[in-house]
Parts: C-alpha cells; sequence; structure tokens
C-alpha cells in the first residue's frame, strides 16, 4: 500500500473517533448540568445518589465501563441487545458494529457528563454568596440571579477545565478499540496484522496532534472572548 492508500485507509477510522468525539459531546454536555444540579440539591437523598454514581463512575476505568455496558445486558438478563442492533442496522442500512458503536457511545456519554458535572458544581459554587444576596435584595428572583449574574461567571471559570476534558477526550477514543470499535487506533493494527506494516501506529499521531492542535486554538480563542470577566 502507498502511503495516500494508508493515509485514506487511517481517516476512515479518525471519522469514527471523531463521530465518538462529537456525540459525546452533544449529549455530555448538557446531560452533565442536571447531574451537577442532583449533586448540588438541598434534598439529601438525591444528592447522595448523584455523588455516589458520580463517584463510581469518575473511579472506573472508561474501558471497564465500555466492557460493563457491552457484554452485562447478556450476561445477567441474557438479552444481546446490542447484537440485535447490530442486526438491524447492517440488514437495513449495511452499516456494521453499529451495536459496539452505540455501546461506545452510551460508555463515553455518561463518564464524561460526570467529568462536566463536577466542573459545573465547581464553577457555580466558586461564585460568592454575595452576589446572590446582591440580586436579591433587587428584587431578582432566584433563576434570573442564575442567568443573568451567575451563568456567563460560571462559563468563564470552567472554561480551562473543560478544555482539558475536551482535548483529553479526542485522545481517549482510541480506548473504543477495546470492543473492535474500527477507530483510527485499530484500523493501524488492522494494518500491523495483515500488511505486517507497523509504522502506520506511530502516523495515528500525526491525526490527534492535529486535531488537538486546533482545538487548542479554538479554545483558546474562547478564553480570550471571555476575558473581560477578569477581576
Amino acid at each position: 500500500m502507498t502511503f495516500w492508500q494508508i493515509t485514506v485507509f487511517l481517516l476512515n477510522g479518525f471519522k469514527l473517533s471523531c463521530l465518538i468525539f462529537c456525540v459525546t459531546l452533544l449529549v455530555g454536555i448538557p446531560l452533565g448540568l442536571p447531574i451537577a444540579f442532583c449533586s448540588m440539591s438541598r434534598f439529601k437523598p438525591l444528592r447522595t445518589v448523584s455523588k455516589v454514581f458520580v463517584w463510581i463512575i469518575r473511579g472506573v476505568p472508561l474501558m471497564l465501563q465500555i466492557f460493563i455496558i457491552y457484554y452485562v445486558p447478556g450476561l445477567v438478563f441474557n438479552h444481546q441487545i446490542f447484537a440485535q442492533v447490530d442486526k438491524f442496522f447492517f440488514l437495513n442500512y449495511g452499516i456494521e458494529d453499529a451495536g459496539r458503536i452505540f455501546a461506545v457511545l452510551i460508555a463515553f456519554s455518561i463518564n464524561y457528563a460526570c467529568y462536566f458535572s463536577e466542573i459545573y458544581r465547581g464553577g457555580i459554587e466558586s461564585i460568592s454568596q454575595g452576589q446572590y444576596e446582591a440580586g436579591q435584595v433587587l428584587g431578582m428572583t432566584r433563576r434570573q440571579i442564575f442567568f443573568r449574574v451567575v451563568l456567563l461567571q460560571v462559563v468563564k471559570r470552567i472554561v480551562p477545565p473543560m478544555s482539558n476534558e475536551i482535548i483529553t477526550l479526542i485522545k481517549d477514543t482510541a480506548l473504543a478499540n477495546c470492543i473492535t470499535v474500527a477507530e483510527v487506533i485499530w484500523q493501524a493494527k488492522k494494518l500491523a496484522a495483515t500488511q505486517a506494516l507497523i509504522w502506520p501506529l506511530f502516523y495515528t499521531g500525526v491525526f490527534y496532534l492535529l486535531f488537538v492542535g486546533g482545538l487548542t486554538i479554538l479554545l483558546g480563542r474562547l478564553e480570550k472572548k471571555l476575558a473581560y470577566f477578569k477581576s
């Protein structure tokens, strides 16, 4: 295979890596907010359940979570749900490994939602109580205080840690190959097994570097736009 053919072959895998990245952000970022509110709830049972759930998700390796979501339904309930998803999408749309991809998307979305929730919680709790009290003195409701006074300050404070998690996410997509999802690392390993070519495995680093470089520039610009909140 030529260098260009190998690049195209790896790009096909990187498209799947980007799909996992985008879906995880689209689901995880909004899902993290209600989890954060539950963790800050005044209702103790809800707060406790939420904190324990986040503790478990953050404490268990993501790879193991992928295994649990993909294999446990079949082991516990004797129902191969993801195999059925595979069959449905392959027969109707010609898409292979849809079930495995869905399992990975579920695991990634839940995992990163919990990490994002802790970032949200830290950002919200970092706002001084005086700002809430000042808003109440002005006759504003708690909802108005949150959206008009607190929210933009929270956004400014959580952008740096969110940026780190987002950059980590694109690299974590490589974990999808643990259940043979054909992302870019899996494609490179396939070349090593079938073509006896090891260098494409190292070449995949270029794809990640370019993607992370683009993300770094975009997120850096976002931080600069929010710089007017500096005290």
